[in-house]
């Protein structure tokens, strides 16, 4: 059985799989190298990148299992892999804790503007103790689009803060599912015109893409700062571009860009690169050793639960 690796997976998972497979490491290829290399693999393990779309597909033509050690999986036809009987599975909620706590680092570093600050006196050379004037997170109120376990997790910790926790499930839930887990259950109309801190951990599909744009933006409170943590296609990054130039928000934090599925192309067709309101990392959320391991170990169980292969 050969398997692919195209993304780092934990070490001891991945001798684990080279007991059992003839295993190949590519890291993140292109989907062009994909295409012509993919042919004689039953297995591939990745996560979000490169898109995993109908002619890759086709062009795997032995492929069975597809591990997807992320949650996401809006980078992967999954009616196209169905059809050919391949085995799609994602690791949900592993990496919650690790993509939760980037999720308050970045509320902090928006807060207290840290980055610029650190960026000011590193490169600068410069010493302003009163240039950055920060606001606290205690008494604020963070809004959650998104309540899954990460968004719960994102919660949790932000009460320790003392925050007041608002929550929007874009699929609904009740007053009731809201209060057991200590947030206020909410419409969107209710997180945008009410929070400070506006975080999202959502899915990407068609009712969530393009859900923060300029007609939602307008509605939030002046100098709320946004940080999205999910997918970058939910927000409309010309339109929170405006926003910071505007002044009408205080920040955007992301872990996640419009066009990441370019790979390192997808800093040049941003207008939010260069923006002093604007703080990015590399959809580094779950990557945490802790994460990683969990991760890695579930997929792999994962893997031979459905073809078998240690016997």
């Amino acid at each position: 059985m050969k398997c692919l690796v195209i993304d780092y997976i934990d070490e001891d998972v991945f001798r684990e799989f080279r007991k059992y497979m003839e295993v190949d490491l590519m890291m993140l290829p292109t989907r062009q190298t994909l295409l012509k290399i993919i042919e004689p693999y039953e297995v591939l393990i990745m996560r979000v990148d490169p898109e995993i779309d109908e002619e890759v597909l086709a062009a795997a033509k032995n492929l069975r299992f597809i591990g997807v050690c992320s949650t996401g999986m809006n980078h992967i036809d999954l009616e196209a892999a169905k059809q050919r009987g391949i085995i799609v599975q994602n690791a949900p909620g592993m990496n919650a804790n690790g993509v939760a706590e980037l999720t308050i680092c970045k509320m902090l570093e928006l807060a207290r503007s840290t980055i610029q600050s650190n960026a000011e006196v590193q490169e600068r050379r410069q010493w302003n103790k009163y240039k950055y004037l920060g606001t606290e997170l205690y008494g604020k109120t963070v809004g959650i689009i998104g309540f899954g376990t990460i968004g719960q997790r994102v919660g949790e910790l932000c009460r320790v803060f003392g925050m007041q926790v608002l929550a929007y499930n874009p699929h609904g839930r009740s007053a009731e599912y809201f209060e057991q887990r200590g947030a206020v259950g909410t419409d969107l109309d209710g997180i945008l015109r009410n929070s400070d801190f506006i975080t999202i951990h959502a899915p990407l599909t068609d009712e969530t893409r393009g859900l923060i744009s300029a007609q939602e933006i307008v509605k939030m409170k002046i100098g709320a700062f946004v940080i999205n943590m999910s997918r970058g296609g939910i927000v409309v990054e010309q339109d929170m571009y405006a926003a910071l130039i505007s002044g009408q928000l205080g920040g955007y934090a992301a872990d996640v860009m419009e066009q990441e599925l370019e790979g390192q192309r997808a800093s040049l067709s941003s207008p939010l690169i260069g923006c002093d309101r604007f703080i990015v990392s590399p959809h580094s959320g779950g990557q945490t050793k802790d994460a990683v391991s969990k991760l890695s170990r579930f997929i792999f169980e994962k893997c031979d639960e459905a073809l078998h292969f240690r016997g």
